[in-house]
């Protein structure tokens, strides 16, 4: 009986989300440090991290000069091969020995340490570098690469839990580089979680500049885009919360909208437009981080999509509320699991 009114409640509660029409069916509320998306299926207690430790700082030059350096169109094989032969140079400039790992159609940039705890797994960290034709790319997403980079030059000591980083090639030619990756044994055979960052630089602050899907169930309180997006699957809440605990390590950072998603994005496929997806489909908890990409930015897959867009003081918020998480992520062995009622 218990599993049927589970059941009945979650096709309620998606249901109730697919009554959006595009990316996201929530809209933030008035400005705080960290906001909750709740439903009726989210009321499982959050897990507690078992310490909180201050995460180190993230450098806003640090984070341009990856996005200068990636001021290009990243879509021909060697457009590509260039970003790929920047991104290990970076790597291994902070210590780490990235590997290259070919799926035919592209190329994966790889590279990871082990934890400390061998029973605790790893934690995934991960971007596409690749871009649409004509595009530099410089939210979509150098932005993300950069805080990829980010993390491997702050993230370096030892820690109880693994990292995996990964730089995805072809995302936007269909998430070729993270199915790749996922569906391979060796990738995912102690991974925990992942967090994938696509497009995290970008805000606006004139009203109307934050689009809405049509048929949103509720009234917006805000509408603009000064708020950092994170989107997960409801089997991995205490993943998806992570973000609301750590966003406010730091004082001045944007506010963080977290949206759980029912179904592995079955009601709501808007969801799966990115690389955390295919992460999805193998059992594996995966968030998204994003500015929501074209419900926001008028740059989205256009030339114009240029280093002088992006908002520094957002993109450097972002990546902090990003290095928090996969910081407190790290040094904690608890479970990332939903809790289930017995």
């Amino acid at each position: 009986m218990k599993k049927i009114i589970w059941l009945v409640l979650l096709v309620i509660v998606a249901l109730g989300i697919v009554a959006g029409t595009n990316f996201f069916d929530k809209a933030p509320q008035p400005p705080v440090d960290t906001i909750r998306v709740q439903n009726d299926i989210n009321e499982a207690p959050q897990q507690k991290l078992e310490s909180a430790v201050s995460s180190p700082l993230v450098q806003i030059d640090s984070l341009l000069a990856h996005i200068q350096k990636l001021n290009y169109q990243r879509y021909t094989d060697a457009d590509r091969a260039t970003a790929r032969s920047y991104i290990t140079a970076e790597l291994k400039k902070y210590g780490w020995k990235p590997k290259l790992q070919n799926f035919g159609q592209g190329v994966n940039v790889v590279a990871e340490r082990p934890g400390t705890d061998k029973t605790a797994g790893n934690i995934l960290v991960g971007a596409h570098y690749d871009t649409v034709y004509q595009s530099p790319g410089a939210d979509d997403n150098a932005s993300g690469v950069a805080v990829v980079l980010e993390v491997a030059r702050l993230l370096t000591q030892p820690t109880p839990r693994g990292l995996q980083l990964v730089l995805f090639d072809k995302e936007e030619t269909g998430l070729l580089g993270s199915q790749a990756y996922a569906k391979k044994a060796t990738n995912i055979r102690n991974l925990r979680g992942a967090v994938v960052m696509d497009m995290v630089s970008y805000a606006c602050y004139t009203p109307g500049c934050q689009k809405y899907p049509p048929t949103l169930p509720i009234t917006p309180p805000s509408d603009k885009g000064d708020f950092l997006t994170v989107v997960g699957d409801i089997e991995h809440l205490p993943l998806l919360n992570s973000f609301q605990n750590n966003a406010s390590e730091q004082a001045n950072l944007p506010a963080v909208l977290t949206v759980p998603i029912p179904l592995k994005g079955l009601l709501t496929p808007d969801t799966l437009r990115s690389d955390h997806a295919p992460f999805w489909y193998q059992g594996i908890g995966a968030v998204l981080v994003t500015d929501t990409a074209n419900l926001r930015t008028p740059h989205y897959h256009k030339p114009s999509d240029k280093p002088e867009t992006i908002d520094r003081k957002f993109f450097k918020g972002s990546a902090q509320i990003i290095v928090n998480a996969t910081n407190n992520l790290l040094i904690n062995s608890n479970n990332l699991k939903t809790p289930t009622s017995t």
